[in-house]
């Protein structure tokens, strides 16, 4: 690929965008990041919070610890501590720098703040409005879409911000239509590695270090420790421990950043342990795991760009495929091999369903990983899905569009009961 053509210009500009550091589950701190920047729209610490938020955001923050909070989970947790800790200029590590002073305000505060949440009415899947107040004075702070992407905020009823909720959040933004599995391999194989240096050597410091804490302490539910203890080391397992132990320490509170993708650091954590682990079984060199990583990653934006940021299917489905491309290359696959992976693994796991952020998320990212591997040794062991059998269809793109109708539509009443049933509807 070109490095001076668009294609290739966006594909280093989309890695930039998304392979970002973020502190805690993306729901919960997108939620203290909203707080945050709206305590300091009001100017003061407040003393009544209302958090708003859409269905899928409620499902993601209900059940998972929120670093720096002593081990709360919830909404009422997650407002409270971008608010009394927070620095509001720091996007999705708002909490990652909290003093310790700030931390130790957080119990008093919540036991003497009015803080309600209420179910947004709202067609967007991601939507988060906080509104603050003390005395006479207010403020409020509306995310859509993405994680940080505020489009409006309000003090004393004087609007400050007001940004129209379009599906493109900004003009700036890449063109994501560009990605297609064989533009993707291209450039990955020909990519001026100076470009993403910096970005892949952070998401493989930043998640090997959360990966490691996961298999030294106890967290969760122990998933990656479970599968060593139970099932050895060999590669296969080691691979699915290392992403598993990574998210039994994220959905456990842990207070190490993590690189996410496509908005979520489970899925970050999926995409680029198990292909961590798989280089240096094969002994790549680091050239050659960058590449690795780059089909990885984009590999899940692209799946990821078609189903949304957040539905009723399970993320980290989507990243296992990606890190199944990203080995398949590792252990000497071509472009033919990398796309039977894919439809492979696709065709194995899909129809996971995603019943919010907690310690089983943790499993599911090793059945995920386990479905990518097995993908890959189909094919290298002469096997594969065939088109019409299922979901599958003759080409790649065909079956990934046909995997994100699945999740972007033919899921959504799945993804409403699943909200109802987790909020006692």
């Amino acid at each position: 690929m070109e490095k001076n053509s668009p294609i290739y210009r966006d594909y280093v500009e989309i890695l930039k965008r998304e392979l970002v550091p973020a502190m805690g589950c993306t729901e919960p701190i997108a939620i203290a990041y909203c707080a945050a920047k709206a305590r300091a729209v009001l100017g003061c610490l407040p003393d009544k919070v209302i958090v708003a938020a859409s269905g899928n955001i409620i499902k993601n923050v209900k059940s998972v610890i929120v670093p720096n909070t002593g081990g709360r989970k919830g909404i009422e947790a997650a407002a409270a501590i971008g608010i009394v800790a927070g620095d509001e200029e720091a996007g999705l590590e708002v909490i990652a720098r909290a003093k310790e002073e700030d931390k130790a305000k957080l119990a008093d505060y919540l036991s003497r703040t009015a803080i309600n949440v209420e179910l947004a009415l709202t067609e967007n899947v991601l939507d988060i409005h906080v509104q603050v107040s003390n005395g006479e004075d207010t403020a409020e702070v509306h995310i859509v879409n993405e994680h940080t992407n505020i489009v409006r905020i309000v003090r004393n009823g004087e609007i400050l911000l007001a940004k129209e909720i379009v599906n493109v959040v900004d003009d700036g933004k890449p063109d994501y239509e560009f990605l297609t599995i064989k533009d993707i391999y291209d450039f990955a194989m020909t990519c001026d590695l100076n470009d993403v240096r910096e970005i892949l050597d952070r998401q493989i410091a930043y998640n090997t270090a959360i990966a490691a804490e996961g298999l030294k302490n106890d967290y969760g539910a122990n998933i990656g420790k479970t599968l060593l203890k139970a099932y050895g080391h060999d590669v296969r397992i080691r691979a699915r421990a290392k992403a598993a132990a990574g998210s039994d320490a994220r959905m456990g509170g842990c207070e190490l950043p993590v690189v996410i993708n496509s908005g979520s650091g489970n899925q970050g954590m999926t995409v680029s342990l198990p292909v961590i682990e798989y280089a240096g079984e094969v002994g790549a060199d680091r050239e050659t795991l960058y590449r690795a990583l780059l089909l990885s990653n984009l590999v899940t934006l692209h799946e990821k760009e078609g189903i949304g940021r957040l539905s009723a299917y399970c993320g980290a489905i989507s990243a296992g495929v990606g890190a199944g491309a990203g080995i398949a290359f590792l252990c000497g696959g071509d472009y033919k091999m990398i796309v039977h992976t894919i439809v492979n693994a696709l065709a194995i796991t899909s129809g996971i369903v995603c019943d919010g952020a907690k310690a089983s998320c943790a499993a599911k990212i090793a059945a995920a990983v386990d479905a990518g591997i097995l993908g890959f040794e189909m094919y290298r062991n002469g096997q594969q899905f065939y088109d019409g059998e299922g979901l599958v269809r003759k080409g790649v793109e065909n079956t990934i569009r046909n995997i994100s109708r699945l999740g972007r539509i033919g899921m959504k009443e799945t993804d409403k009961e699943i909200i109802s049933m987790m909020i006692g509807k």
